[in-house]
């Protein structure tokens, strides 16, 4: 890849659109709005209805109903609708667009959808289409998110923009496209799990009688501790975990219950539905 450095400055310079406004769109332009990495008055969005497009209006960014307005405008585009309203938005991206499309680089947070899925429906838009498939996922609207690519037909420059831009607001690393899915199934769905966990342990403090905000809040500051701890030591969690565990104690205690509640397989059978539900949106599209 590339070894080129691009300052914030070249950063707030390059104009950046997303086709679908929704919750994926909102975490990446948002993150890096706010981060001031992305200029918001070189950022396009387009979304089916108004009331999506205000979210992006109060950020200050370029709000239209127009697909085509975002590729008329914008050096890199990313898709970012469901994936089985790919075809109607570049449909819609034909219809409303002012000029013939050349050097746009796409970039896709559509689950599912592989490569060469991809590039078969780009090439009704543009010839010879330059396309990121990434996995992101909502907290890097936080600066915490973790994004992992795959791509084909780029250049290193295209690669190194999208690592440096992500590299902003999380975790970055391109990986085969074979383990997009799978990783996906982690990291993408990953969040949601985490929040019911929070709950489920705020709700454990609030029986035992610990007023909500102060349950809420401990139970999301353990999540973050506990990860930092595995990131920062480099130790296995197993090794963690009983290292927290004395003989007879009351973690030990409480982790045999949960392992009663067959905890660990249900975070393992997660992942694995996500997976294949992100294989089974895929094939839809092919």
């Amino acid at each position: 890849m590339a070894s080129t450095n691009i300052s914030r400055c070249d950063l707030k310079s390059i104009k950046v659109g997303f086709i679908g406004g929704g919750n994926m769109a909102s975490a990446i332009g948002a993150g890096l709005i706010r981060k001031g990495i992305l200029n918001p008055d070189n950022v396009w969005v387009s979304a089916r209805t108004d009331r999506t497009l205000g979210f992006w209006n109060d950020l200050g960014a370029h709000a239209t109903l127009k697909n085509g307005e975002v590729v008329d405008n914008c050096e890199i585009v990313f898709l970012a609708m469901k994936p089985h309203m790919l075809d109607d938005a570049l449909e819609g991206v034909k219809a409303t667009i002012s000029k013939k499309i050349v050097h746009v680089l796409f970039v896709s947070v559509l689950v599912g959808v592989e490569l060469d899925t991809l590039a078969s429906k780009l090439k009704s838009v543009i010839l010879h289409p330059r396309i990121i498939r990434c996995m992101p996922n909502t907290p890097m609207m936080v600066g915490e998110g973790i994004t992992v690519y795959c791509s084909m037909d780029t250049t290193d420059q295209d690669e190194y923009i999208i690592q440096t831009l992500f590299s902003f607001i999380g975790v970055s690393e391109k990986v085969p496209e074979s383990l997009i899915n799978a990783i996906g199934g982690l990291s993408g769905s990953g969040p949601a799990y985490a929040y019911l966990i929070i709950e489920a342990l705020a709700d454990g403090a609030v029986k035992m009688g610990v007023p909500r905000p102060m349950a809420t809040k401990f139970a999301a500051q353990v999540l973050i501790g506990a990860g930092k701890m595995v990131l920062e030591t480099g130790r296995h969690p197993g090794q963690l975990k009983d290292e927290v565990c004395s003989p007879g104690g009351t973690t030990i205690t409480g982790v045999h219950a949960m392992e009663r509640g067959q905890v660990r397989a249900s975070m393992m059978n997660a992942v694995e539905a996500a997976v294949n539900k992100s294989k089974e949106l895929g094939s839809k599209l092919k």
